[in-house]
């Protein structure tokens, strides 16, 4: 794939390395599952964004393990919200600048809290979408802390 992503743009600009790694989205296949089988990684370490919505309308982004799903009631703790909702798909696009599948956790258009689970931080690489679909990122999981500011205190998987 050519040109950069944009959050491939600003690992660049923060000094941050990463490794890339692309896949053929054109069967359809864009979920997290999938593109880890595709790039040939552990789903333990390719991870999903997924994005939230409290009462007050305030957004959140959770990085969670592409095997694990989301629990609600303990992001919603996390975040000090006494709920949380998925953001519906068709309002992903104008809160983070990206669509669903290639929804990365670096650069989206606004600043959102952000969160890892806790057990993330034992891992040295991870792998996020790079913003586009079929293209992921590799970086240090402190770096991806770093440049987005995560939260990893809280258990906010299911399990």
């Amino acid at each position: 794939m050519k040109g950069k992503a944009n959050a491939m743009r600003i690992l660049d600009a923060a000094g941050l390395p990463y490794d890339t790694h692309a896949y053929n989205p054109s069967d359809g296949k864009i979920d997290g599952l999938s593109a880890a089988e595709k790039i040939g990684k552990s789903a333990d370490i390719v991870f999903k964004t997924l994005v939230t919505i409290g009462a007050n309308k305030q957004i959140y982004v959770f990085v969670i393990p592409v095997s694990d799903d989301l629990d609600l009631k303990k992001s919603a703790k996390a975040a000090g919200e006494k709920k949380l909702d998925m953001l519906p798909v068709k309002d992903i696009q104008k809160y983070t600048g990206y669509i669903r599948g290639g929804c990365s956790p670096i650069g989206m258009k606004k600043t959102y809290p952000t969160f890892l689970d806790s057990r993330t931080i034992s891992r040295e690489n991870i792998i996020v979408s790079a913003g586009k679909i079929g293209r992921q990122i590799e970086l240090k999981t402190t770096d991806l802390i770093e440049i987005t500011k995560a939260v990893t205190e809280y258990e906010i998987v299911k399990g």
